[in-house]
């Protein structure tokens, strides 16, 4: 860690700092772990904790936190060192449910502020392993018109037939045609408490969203490919370019709205300035696993894994091929590795323009 310009973590509008020590294993996971100075805990213990209710007792005062149950684990630390540590340090009680078990953690102490300083610590813990997780949801425009499937499809056979001996280009890499979408951004949605609030929240964007298109469908149109690379001969990914019949940007408005949206409520991390509007038709990561999805800022593919594939032909012959044009009416949170009845994702909720 760079000392003059440490990791931050932003709780609740708050900036700390994120002190990485030695790593501990979890469940034959590599995790990072996380320590705090005396200067540190001393601190926490003066800073107030306004975004829990902090409840006094009989005993002294108490906080319940909500957490996924999939991330007690990084509280309680292996062997239960994390907990204890947290618990000697700020002179609290830390009860946590049994794992697999959704509920909420319970900090208890004496003192407000030794409770305040608990479960800020917590919850830095808990924002730093919430960015490990895997990617559960992502905010999607459909493509998969009919239309866009056939052209597609024929795109998949002229390309097969043409530059089918190209190095790395087979049938594998190409998309389900089902499932051609513009991804907005991702979710890691860790429990159904979660899910819901995410659903809630797209619906509270449905206002703004509609003061965009005029509460109309927007005409779409897909034509064109590109890749994002430097080397057209060494491609991991092929991406077909949308835009609106109008020439308009309401579509980049409504991503970019969605986006701030999110990651305001703590539900996404901004991976750029603005959304990146693009839709996959080819991608190495479908040769290994043809469920496989777009990244989101969760991680990385593991680059060894994949082969790249000769573009510069498919470049050259249809740059701006013409997938098709349809009316676009919503925005869904799809769910990975999901599929509905119509071979799309299966949706946890959308809204719509019109």
């Amino acid at each position: 860690m760079e000392i003059l310009r440490p990791a931050l973590v932003n709780i609740h509008g708050r900036i700390y700092r994120k002190n990485a020590v030695q790593e501990e294993s979890y469940e034959e996971e590599e995790e990072e772990d996380y320590s705090y100075s005396e200067a540190d805990a001393e601190q926490c213990l003066d800073e107030p904790c306004d975004a829990h209710d902090i409840q006094q007792t009989e005993k002294g005062f108490r906080c319940a936190i909500d957490v996924p149950s999939v991330l007690y684990k990084y509280i309680i630390g292996k062997k239960g060192e994390t907990r204890k540590r947290l618990e000697s340090e700020t002179k609290t009680s830390i009860s946590i449910p049994k794992q697999g078990v959704e509920g909420q953690i319970v900090v208890t102490g004496a003192h407000r502020a030794a409770v305040a300083s608990a479960v800020t610590r917590v919850e830095v813990l808990i924002d730093s392993f919430r960015r490990k997780q895997p990617f559960t949801h992502f905010l999607s425009f459909a493509l998969n018109s009919p239309q866009v499937q056939e052209g597609f499809l024929r795109f998949r056979e002229q390309v097969l037939e043409h530059c089918g001996q190209d190095a790395g280009v087979e049938v594998s890499i190409f998309q389900n045609p089902a499932k051609l979408h513009l991804t907005i951004g991702t979710l890691a949605l860790l429990n159904q408490q979660e899910v819901t609030r995410a659903v809630e929240l797209l619906q509270q964007c449905q206002r703004v969203i509609r003061d965009i298109t005029e509460a109309k469908p927007l005409p779409v149109e897909v034509r064109g490919i590109e890749y994002m690379n430097d080397d057209p001969s060494l491609v991991d990914v092929l991406y077909a370019t949308v835009a609106l019949a109008d020439g308009s940007d309401k579509l980049q408005q409504i991503a970019d709205r969605l986006v701030e949206c999110f990651v305001s409520a703590g539900l996404m991390e901004r991976e750029r300035d603005r959304v990146k509007l693009h839709g996959t038709v080819m991608n190495t990561l479908f040769r290994r696993d043809p469920s496989a999805e777009d990244r989101g800022a969760s991680g990385r593919p593991n680059m060894k894994d994949r082969e790249a594939f000769n573009a510069t032909n498919i470049l050259q012959m249809f740059r701006e091929v013409y997938f098709g044009a349809f009316d676009l009416n919503s925005v869904q949170i799809s769910q990975r590795f999901s599929t509905d009845g119509t071979g799309y994702y299966s949706s946890a909720g959308h809204v719509t323009f019109s």
